[in-house]
């Protein structure tokens, strides 16, 4: 079973009261999940200068993918505590009533034929629900998505980038752009070639290496947005100042690609200036 940290001040502030180690143990146990360790009660690690805020270990069930979050834990044991209702979520249409739109290329089916999206809008990141935002991608990439395999998920700071979308399949010496993080434009080739030592993206490079074409999507100006499922483009990446976040998933399996961007909105909706949305 997956085990996720969880900051236990965040936690216990979120649920409305404190508890003793044996009291959330408890809680956890009637719920249906475990608590493994409170680090509160052993020597913590410095981190920055500083040493770590105590967090919960908790065990969480294979197949609750909603609760490889912070937010997913707090949200359901406060349902349960009948601390508050289930959440109503919406969709709900832009300011100006214009849907972005992803239109997906019939090329994409030799590689990855599945393709969705999602807009989080008037977003407002803490530092705290930002790294929580990137985790549970990576959380959903190393359990359901199987390593990316079967799902890639992208996000995107959308007030840099423009719709409409779309999702194409070329060939590797067609592609170029600036890599997440990186400053230099590359091909696809060298970008293969770039990241085959790198311990964390070369274990994701063999799903499509040895494919004639490569997964690729752009907004309107073919601005590229990333090529999944290895990495997103250096330009539209996402900071704490995001304040609109395009969602972008490939995959080659269509119920785990619905249920990943499920997860993900349900989950950081709630950073939305209309809650749920």
């Amino acid at each position: 079973m997956p085990t996720i940290a969880v900051d236990k001040a965040g936690l216990f502030k979120a649920l409305g009261q404190d508890y003793t180690t044996e009291e959330f143990d408890e809680l956890c146990f009637d719920f249906g999940i475990e608590l493994d360790e409170d680090t509160s009660l052993s020597q913590r690690p410095i981190v920055n200068g500083k040493q770590e805020a105590p967090q919960l270990k908790i065990e969480i069930p294979a197949n609750r993918y909603d609760m490889l979050c912070f937010e997913g834990i707090s949200l359901m044991l406060e349902i349960f505590l009948g601390k508050r209702t289930s959440p109503d979520y919406r969709l709900v249409a832009p300011p100006k009533g214009e849907l972005q739109v992803i239109n997906v290329d019939k090329e994409t089916a030799r590689i990855r034929p599945y393709c969705t999206g999602a807009v989080l809008r008037n977003v407002k990141f803490t530092k705290e629900s930002y790294d929580s935002f990137i985790a549970l991608q990576d959380k959903l990439h190393q359990n359901l998505a199987r390593q990316r395999s079967l799902v890639a998920i992208g996000t995107h700071d959308l007030d840099t980038i423009q719709g409409p979308f779309s999702y194409e399949a070329l060939r590797p010496e067609e592609i170029q752009f600036v890599p997440l993080n990186q400053t230099r434009s590359m091909t696809g080739v060298q970008l293969m070639k770039f990241y085959e030592t790198d311990k964390n993206m070369s274990k994701y490079l063999p799903i499509i290496r040895d494919s004639p074409v490569y997964p690729i999507i752009y907004d309107s100006k073919r601005t590229v947005c990333s090529m999944p499922p290895i990495i997103n483009s250096n330009h539209s990446k996402i900071t704490l100042e995001t304040r609109n976040v395009f969602i972008e998933m490939t995959a080659t399996d269509r119920t785990k690609i619905d249920i990943c961007n499920n997860i993900v909105v349900s989950m950081f909706s709630r950073y939305c200036e209309e809650p749920f949305t």
